[in-house]
């Protein structure tokens, strides 16, 4: 058996569990003694192998430590020899470094004296080539070779620069100039029948030659000089035309005249906005036709000769061309049509009174905008190679006809909007007769609501005006126009509610301390107006307070939706014009990199962002207002917001009102009954001291109190616009809660106002007091404690009256509710 001694060196090691564990290792059939004596017998000879070696690797050991004592010695000789050679080695170093740098400074000098040697050498000879090249140019240019003059002048202006100032060198350096400018007028008659006739060849040359004396911009001045006179005939078309049919049509009106006949009819004349389109197609024909040629004839300056043949363009054509967008624009309404006058006149009010800018006149420069916007996308895309600020320049010069009107947007979106609104039918109420209020009040509060949803239309309509025309960099204005117009058509809802309030009868209700005032002085006229008002016409009024609801939930609901879309507006607009602006202004390289073909950041090349990289005052406006909007507490139109919560309440007052309004007539005579005051009646017989019945002005507020639900229940069903009935009845209880307490508050009111009132008084208005807490059980209303002391201490007798107070102690009763009372019915609690 083999035996493992890795145990033997764990410092852990158990001689019984190892001992142990051999033995579990034997075969069964081996006897225990039998094992543990072969076992001792392999060990004890394991232990004299050890033993062995260890002794013959013990005296090897001792006979390699003399000869290792001698390598070390030897080592440390070798090591002190080697540090002597390497510290003699430094200093050798040390001092070849000195000397080198010496050396190395004395080497510099030598050089910068043989620089300026080779320097002074080269300008005698530039000052001595100056001066042979200025004696001999006129003979040059008598030979007509161009090219070779334009090389002569190069080397004069390169000498020039060589020699520097120097007032010696000075006539010659007019000289130069004279004799660049005739370079340059020799050149321009080449290069315009070069370019006139498509001479590649001799164009590149020229151009060439333009270059080499530094002259560029009269390469780019000449070539925009000799094409642009084609594209303006472009545009003269449109007036030629004009004039031709206006010449047709006088003479046809004069051959009329003198022959008294009909005469052949004259083409109707081609408007503005129908005619851009094709020369916009004309003009982008004939830049893709140069930019082809000019890649060939300049393949290093076609990127910039061609848009700078449109800048130009655009810039001799730009007056006019605003000219005639401001008339096409006119001529889109008839009334400024036939007045021959357009946009601007409207704008800076030139016009007849009467005459306002309306919706189809800004859609008829939102359609002309469109077909400009059409033309810059393809010119974007023909002019993609070109530097970003190149391409930015020419964009902006397409746009620039129509800056003028987007910088009035606001202006004009004001009083379109303004207009529209006012156009809107929201007359108010008017009184008519008897049996006719119900009718007049529901009309009008359907004109109402039928016209909150037309002025949403009318506000988002203006949000799509402002995208489409300035792609959203007027939003400010647009918001402010917005805010504006919303208050003024909620301040004609106000008014609207003023009329109302005349029709529905509280014109004179209020909250304050003057309603007592007023329920005593016009209670009679009051309870006269109820009897002439039929049961049918005054819920009529009812019901038709109660659709005034339906306005506010409406004014409120729509408002606050078009507001949310209003800030999802702005905060696009937030995410596209920060890419649009500020990838405009990255590098050309960055762009390209950037983008797929290096297009796709040009895409951001729209008409807001082109107008923003300009004016950075109005852009950080813009920017700060966008990014308010992504704050949810954010209010797109604060004044609209406050407004429409003043409305509401203003709503809510007026619905109150009308519903208190019939409680307010019943109740205003209720202190001053005289019954309360009324003696007992002698008789011989025993006669009841009162009636066992409510009187009437407690049972009509009852019964109008116990129907009123009626009527708000199909009305709450209405507002919530939800299969949620739950809603529907909180609404409702709502309402009604808030009547009852009105009623009830108005009745403790009258009560408090009694002056006297004798027993019999005393248990009729128990009575009354008791029908009254009925209904507003029925209604689930808990009863006042107020009114509980009325019912508890006029159902006493007076004799036990002053006992009850004393026993109660103010655990059921109302204390000074009680106390006065007691002195309506005289009692004395002092004795």
């Amino acid at each position: 058996m083999m035996i493992d001694l890795g145990p033997f060196s764990n410092e852990n090691f158990d001689p019984k569990k190892w001992i142990n564990s051999a033995c579990q290792t034997r075969h069964p059939q081996d006897s225990l003694d039998k094992h543990m004596v072969d076992l001792e017998m392999k060990l004890q000879m394991l232990s004299e192998e050890i033993a062995a070696s260890l002794e013959e690797q013990s005296a090897a050991s001792l006979l390699r430590v003399p000869r290792s004592s001698r390598d070390v010695v030897r080592l440390r000789d070798d090591a002190i020899s080697l540090r002597s050679a390497v510290s003699g080695i430094l200093q050798k170093i040390k001092k070849a470094e000195g000397s080198s740098a010496e050396s190395i400074a004395a080497l510099a000098k030598v050089d910068i004296v043989k620089q300026r040697m080779e320097a002074a050498y080269e300008t005698l000879q530039d000052a001595a080539g100056l001066t042979q090249l200025s004696s001999t140019v006129e003979d040059v240019f008598a030979t007509g070779d161009l090219p070779r003059a334009a090389e002569t002048l190069a080397n004069m202006r390169h000498c020039l620069s060589a020699v520097g100032e120097v007032a010696e060198f000075a006539n010659i350096r007019k000289q130069l100039e004279v004799l660049e400018d005739r370079l340059d007028t020799m050149v321009k008659p080449r290069l315009t029948d070069a370019l006139t006739n498509r001479k590649v060849n001799v164009a590149q040359d020229l151009r060439g030659i333009l270059i080499r004396i530094g002259r560029f911009k009269s390469l780019e001045s000449q070539y925009t000089k000799v094409h642009l006179k084609p594209i303006t005939n472009l545009w003269e078309d449109f007036d030629s035309r004009q004039r031709a049919n206006k010449s047709a049509s006088e003479k046809n009106e004069n051959e009329r005249l003198a022959s008294g006949r009909e005469v052949h009819s004259v083409a109707p004349s081609i408007s503005f906005s129908s005619w851009l389109p094709s020369f916009y197609d004309e003009l982008l024909l004939y830049l893709e036709q140069e930019w082809k040629w000019c890649v060939l004839a300049f393949p290093e300056d076609y990127k910039i000769l061609v848009p700078k043949l449109l800048c130009e363009t655009m810039t001799a054509i730009g007056s006019s061309f605003i000219s005639h967008i401001n008339l096409a624009v006119g001529d889109a309404v008839p009334e400024t049509k036939a007045l021959a006058k357009g946009l601007s006149d409207i704008l800076s009010g030139d016009m007849q009174k009467g005459i306002k800018i309306q919706t189809k006149h800004l859609e008829a420069l939102i359609e002309l905008h469109n077909t400009t916007g059409t033309f810059a996308r393809n010119i974007q895309h023909l002019f993609s190679d070109s530097d970003l600020q190149v391409l930015m320049d020419v964009l902006k010069a397409v746009y620039l006809p129509y800056e003028s009107f987007k910088q009035r947007y606001g202006q004009m979106e004001r009083a379109i909007l303004s207009s529209e609104t006012a156009g809107v039918d929201l007359r108010g109420a008017v009184i008519r007769g008897v049996g006719a209020q119900g009718i007049e009040l529901s009309e009008t509060v359907r004109r109402m609501e039928e016209s909150i949803p037309q002025v949403i239309v009318l506000l988002e309509a203006a949000v799509e005006r402002c995208i489409s025309f300035t792609g959203g960099s007027e939003a400010d204005e647009l918001i402010n126009a917005l805010d504006d117009v919303m208050l003024q058509y909620i301040s004609t809802l106000q008014e609207t509610l003023k009329s109302l309030r005349t029709v529905c009868g509280v014109d004179n209700f209020g909250d304050g301390p003057s309603k007592r005032e007023m329920d005593k002085k016009d209670g009679s006229q009051n309870t006269r107006r109820v009897d002439l008002i039929s049961n049918e016409e005054e819920w009529s009024i009812v019901q038709g307070a109660l659709q005034i609801l339906t306005v506010a939930d409406s004014l409120t609901s729509r408002a606050s939706v078009f507001e949310a879309s209003l800030r999802a507006t702005l905060a696009r607009l937030s995410t596209s014009l920060s890419l649009s602006v500020f990838g405009s202004s990255l590098d050309q390289n960055q762009v390209t990199n950037g983008t797929e073909d290096g297009l796709g950041g040009r895409a951001a090349l729209d008409v807001a962002s082109l107008r923003l990289v300009d004016v950075p005052e109005k852009a950080k406006k813009l920017f700060s207002l966008l990014n308010q909007s992504k704050d949810p507490r954010f209010h797109a139109l604060p004044l609209t917001s406050q407004r429409v919560a003043a409305f509401a309440d203003t709503v809510n007052e007026l619905v109150y009102d009308v519903l208190i309004s019939k409680v307010r007539q019943r109740l205003s005579e209720v202190a001053r009954l005289p019954i309360w005051s009324s003696m007992e009646e002698q008789s011989a017989f025993p006669l009841p001291t009162f009636s066992a019945y409510p009187q009437s002005y407690v049972t009509s507020v009852g019964e109008y109190l116990l129907t009123l639900p009626q009527q708000l229940e199909p009305l709450a069903e209405g507002i919530s616009n939800t299969d949620n009935s739950e809603e529907a009845q909180f609404f409702a209880t709502e309402w009604m809660f808030k009547v009852a307490e009105g009623a009830t508050a108005l009745y403790i009111e009258q009560l408090r106002g009694i002056q006297y009132i004798s027993d019999r008084g005393a248990q009729q208005l128990s009575v009354d007091i008791e029908y009254l807490s009925n209904v507003l059980s029925a209604l689930s209303m808990p009863i006042p404690p107020v009114l509980a002391t009325f019912q508890t201490c006029l159902s006493t007798s007076r004799d036990q009256l002053k006992d009850l107070l004393k026993t109660d102690s103010g655990n059921q009763l109302d204390m000074p509710t009680a106390n006065l009372i007691c002195k309506m019915r005289r009692v004395n609690l002092d004795s």
